[in-house]
């Protein structure tokens, strides 16, 4: 800990803290805002300056997105149609069959005798 000798004194201290809170404020304004015929270097997408889309960009990133949307679906489709075996809970559709089959359960596994 300073002892109160070392302590600078708190007009000093002050002095000391404006002119560094000038220097800062100098540092931070500058490379603000680029000259706009200034070379920009790598910047991440969120800091890009925004170009509008030219019509035609438009309709072929629609075009692509349209097909993208629809070969998925085919593939989901297909997905749905493959001869892979299906759950019991989708063979089983309505509540009473489902309830069937759950005391049918119980019966085939219960270690009663059936007489």
């Amino acid at each position: 800990m300073n002892t109160p000798e070392e302590q600078p004194s708190p007009a000093e201290a002050l002095a000391r803290t404006r002119a560094a809170a000038k220097k800062m404020t100098a540092a931070l304004d500058e490379d603000q805002e680029p000259e706009p015929d200034e070379p920009l270097g790598w910047q991440p997408v969120w800091k890009r300056p925004r170009k509008p889309k030219s019509k035609a960009a438009k309709k072929e990133e629609l075009r692509k997105q349209r097909r993208r949307l629809r070969d998925a679906g085919r593939r989901r489709l297909a997905a749905g149609q493959s001869r892979r075996p299906r759950s019991r809970q989708n063979r089983i559709g309505n509540a009473a069959a489902r309830r069937d089959a759950r005391a049918l359960s119980r019966v085939r596994h219960s270690n009663a005798w059936l007489w």
